[in-house]
């Protein structure tokens, strides 16, 4: 068999909900939504930021941008939420650790499905990359580095960034200085067995449309992959698989001891943990 490619008669149904459902996997991700919330509401009360700023028509269209003065690096934030939950506004508690070492940080907010499909979504993640480009300096925030991390859908939306067509991306991609995808998927093909794909509304043809283990990347600068130890074993074997196919561009796998879908994220805010520095040493 395929290294980190799985049988379609493992595809089934209960398979898929046991391997892919990390709310039920982690029972207490309610608790880690809390503190999320709890700890953001806080970052945006306190730290200077410029708040839900438009990048297209669509209300989920906006972007927060914490500037960190005179700096030049800044990092894009997706979050997650299986493209079809959360806000950008959860994650501003990523922000303060990142500003303090002098990076920007910018989250980013995109429509949802059932709205609209995991391709619009695609294109709302183009489409915020390019107006941060053009726009940060003048939000008071330089983008002469960046680097895009994100996380489960997120980290998704990082590789599919990676891999879109050149003629889409309206900057010089050498500002890119790296990709930095979290608990990502990279292989659809479980999710139409998933049910979570009530709102995604995947087929087999549509989900292999998604994939990115086979194709090319078209923006050439470094990534660093990662994923909980502590998390299922398809999305270690989803982080595994980007990591085999886009090697040597993929510099980095990180698989985290005992973090699972949820605590990960603690590793790319906290100075010093390993995928922290992998994130800022792409700068």
């Amino acid at each position: 068999m395929e290294p980190f490619r799985i049988p379609a008669t493992q595809i089934t149904a209960a398979w898929v909900e046991r391997e892919y459902n990390n709310r039920e996997l982690v029972p207490e991700h309610g608790a880690f939504f809390e503190r999320w919330e709890r700890d953001s509401r806080f970052v945006r009360e306190t730290l200077p930021g410029r708040l839900d700023l438009a990048y297209g028509p669509h209300v989920r269209h906006r972007i927060d941008l914490f500037p960190a003065a005179g700096s030049d690096r800044l990092l894009v934030f997706f979050h997650g939420g299986y493209w079809r939950g959360l806000d950008k506004s959860m994650f501003a508690w990523l922000a303060p650790g990142w500003v303090a070492e002098g990076v920007s940080v910018a989250f980013v907010n995109y429509r949802l499905c059932p709205e609209v499909s995991i391709v619009d979504i695609v294109d709302d993640a183009i489409a915020a990359l390019n107006w941060i480009a053009a726009n940060a300096s003048t939000e008071g925030a330089g983008a002469g580095r960046i680097v895009v991390a994100g996380h489960s859908a997120g980290g998704h939306l990082v590789g599919a960034l990676f891999a879109a067509a050149p003629d889409r991306i309206a900057f010089d991609t050498s500002r890119i200085a790296g990709g930095v995808p979290i608990s990502g998927v990279f292989d659809f093909s479980p999710l139409p067995h998933f049910s979570g794909n009530a709102d995604l509304r995947l087929d087999a043809a549509s989900a292999r449309a998604l994939d990115l283990h086979g194709r090319r990347t078209t923006i050439g600068a470094p990534l660093a992959v990662a994923v909980g130890g502590a998390e299922s074993g398809e999305f270690i074997r989803q982080s595994r698989l980007l990591a085999d196919r886009w090697a040597p561009q993929v510099e980095s796998l990180h698989i985290l001891p005992g973090l699972h879908h949820f605590s990960v994220l603690e590793a790319l805010a906290e100075r010093g943990q390993p995928l922290h520095t992998a994130a800022l040493e792409l700068f």
